[in-house]
């Protein structure tokens, strides 16, 4: 292949009007290499925080099954990919250097010859996303942990998962998986992680609350080591301490480990219990139930039940009903469907709970509804309906 000289670059330049002094010195000639293809790569547009976790020899790691949409994750977040077409042609050329990377030697303008190993004209572009973990807990409800195999029973081995597991199959970041396998109060067993099944876990709590009340503990102080030991006869060492750390907070004081209970989560967890059989509770009833199984000492409160139980005030008599904010859609417009299938108006606060989880960093409960909902008034109260009719 013939190469340019200087002088046919010069007379390039006169013939397009270009002025020599206003270019670097540096002039790259640029010639289509051997094995030209744009099959072979695949460009990514980085911002500078996810390259410089690069260039610490950190990884990137895409994740997500077959049928599931592509998402990209560094340690700590998730991204999307999606491709972004250019109507400037991409060119990879190994080695080239920009010009303020260039040391030019010479005095005076020279030519360089560069090849062109493949070129693009779209490229992946890296969105902030949240990561998607309600399958997460599906999956690991597959097999819930039930407590230890009684004596002479095998253990269902079956849809276990170790952590490596997990990341294979859930889009998310190990760091954010970490944190919801905590939210969603799981457990590592035998190098697997297992929820527990929800009433084995009460049974747990039940035995704590229960010793708590006949050692007349507060239950912002209870010793941990003489927890573990009144209670080792019943259940294994570890899931009580498992649950301590699910309804509790851990502190030291004079080298020993304590726990505070903490109220909002075990008023929540009895409420969970008394609601998960029944489709609808007559509310007053509930609340007299709720206050009497809870604790003594601890005061229920509706607040407690945000993403977790829906009140009907329209219905005669009032009545509550179970509704988890993690059982609803993840994508936004199929949540808000969702939503107004359930109830066709929605005042802001019992809305928002069961939204507030799809907000961006930047993003506010009140931006979704503007986006998803229409806002009316309904005897002077600002209430949220669909923007368009709800197959029901």
């Amino acid at each position: 292949m013939e190469t340019r000289t200087l002088e046919e670059v010069q007379a390039t330049l006169q013939i397009a009007k270009l002025k020599e002094e206003d270019l670097q010195t540096t002039i790259h000639c640029l010639s289509y290499g051997d094995n030209v293809s744009s099959a072979d790569y695949c460009l990514m547009e980085l911002d500078d925080t996810l390259c410089k976790h690069i260039e610490a020899g950190q990884s990137l790691v895409i994740r997500g099954d077959k049928e599931e949409r592509t998402v990209l994750c560094s340690g700590d977040k998730t991204y999307d990919l999606k491709i972004a077409d250019t109507s400037n042609l991409l060119l990879f050329v190994p080695g080239c250097k920009t010009p303020d990377q260039l040391t030019d030697s010479q005095n005076g303008p020279h030519v360089v010859h560069t090849q062109i190993w493949g070129f693009s004209n779209s490229y992946w572009e890296l969105r902030k996303t949240r990561p998607k973990l309600k399958k997460l807990k599906q999956i690991l409800m597959e097999n819930p942990y039930e407590g230890p195999a009684i004596r002479g029973q095998e253990e269902n081995t079956e849809n276990r998962y170790t952590m490596q597991d997990l990341l294979d199959r859930i889009q998310a970041s190990e760091e954010e998986l970490m944190s919801h396998l905590e939210t969603i109060h799981a457990c590592q067993i035998d190098g697997y992680w297992r929820m527990l099944e929800f009433d084995y876990e009460m049974r747990l709590l039940g035995h704590v609350t229960q010793l708590v009340d006949c050692e007349s503990w507060s239950f912002d102080k209870i010793p941990l080591q003489t927890c573990l030991e009144e209670l080792a006869p019943l259940e294994p060492k570890e899931m009580i301490e498992h649950c301590l750390n699910c309804y509790g907070n851990r502190f030291t004081e004079n080298d020993k480990v304590f726990y505070a209970l903490h109220e909002d989560k075990v008023c929540r967890g009895v409420a969970l219990m008394l609601l998960q059989n029944a489709v609808k509770f007559n509310l007053k009833d509930f609340q007299e139930v709720w206050q009497q199984s809870v604790p003594e000492g601890m005061s229920t409160r509706l607040d407690q039940l945000k993403s977790v139980a829906l009140v009907d005030r329209t219905s005669r008599p009032e009545s509550i009903s179970l509704l988890r904010v993690e059982e609803l859609p993840e994508e936004p417009l199929e949540r808000f469907n969702q939503l107004f299938t359930i109830r066709e108006k929605w005042t802001e606060d019992d809305i928002t709970p069961y939204i507030q989880d799809l907000c961006g960093e930047k993003q506010t409960s009140g931006a979704l509804l503007t986006k998803y909902a229409r806002s009316s008034l309904l005897n002077g109260v600002k209430v949220f309906n669909s923007r368009r009719p709800v197959a029901t």
